[in-house]
């Protein structure tokens, strides 16, 4: 999953990302409006940290802007204001979820989390195929209770795929998503990467489909196995 930070405030901004990073997210970060609004409207993300108070275009505006030409990425709005009026103002303009500074860094993990379940039409914490499992709030992952141990690149395949069940994913959308915009890719990555998944996770979950790239079937209650 790939996430922007629009922050301002140097300090908060890396602190945001380091703890995106930790939990298991690539990250594009930006400190002013104007670059933020770039980045949103050229990069695809899984979600926005946006704050309002931005130099160059306030984060009301750059929402507003998304929205109006069919960026439908989730956004959370962070505010240092209390005044209500501005809360409503980030809502109306097209954020979909906002905290209040000063803030827990878990709370906005927490809220970035659900904005990207919700997206996606999940409404548990856990994602489930057959005995595959996957909970996007501990990053781990299990086949019939065992663990099992990935590194940060299969498991934010895994998680993307599992995020968008029944949907056909290019290895086009998955490079897009799984690298910042910085990294070197090579679509060759992908198919070692789900060499690597499916040897690791030991059912046949991810199906390929010639030519066009992955999906994971939300219906596979027998576990892959036929």
């Amino acid at each position: 999953m790939r996430i922007l930070v629009v922050e301002d405030d140097t300090e908060l901004n890396r602190q945001i990302c380091m703890a995106l990073v930790e939990a298991g997210y690539v990250v594009d970060k930006a400190y002013d409006g104007e670059e933020g609004h770039y980045l949103g409207d050229t990069e695809p993300y899984d979600a926005v940290i946006l704050d309002i108070g931005l130099p160059q275009m306030d984060g009301v505006s750059v929402v507003e802007k998304w929205r109006r030409d069919g960026r439908l990425m989730p956004v959370l709005m962070l505010t240092a204001r209390d005044r209500w009026s501005d809360k409503v103002a980030g809502i109306d303009a097209g954020a979909d979820d906002y905290v209040t500074k000063p803030f827990h860094i878990e709370e906005v993990l927490a809220r970035v989390r659900a904005l990207i379940r919700r997206t996606a039409g999940h409404a548990s914490s856990e994602l489930v195929c057959g005995s595959l499992q996957l909970d996007t709030t501990t990053s781990r992952v299990s086949v019939d209770g065992a663990v099992i141990k990935l590194t940060s690149h299969e498991f934010r395949l895994l998680s993307y795929l599992m995020h968008h069940m029944d949907k056909i994913v290019s290895r086009t959308e998955l490079i897009e998503h799984l690298y910042d915009q910085d990294f070197d890719r090579d679509s060759n990555t992908v198919e070692v990467f789900v060499g690597r998944l499916r040897k690791k996770i030991g059912i046949d979950v991810i199906e390929t489909v010639r030519g066009m790239g992955y999906r994971i079937k939300a219906d596979n209650s027998d576990g892959g196995k036929s």
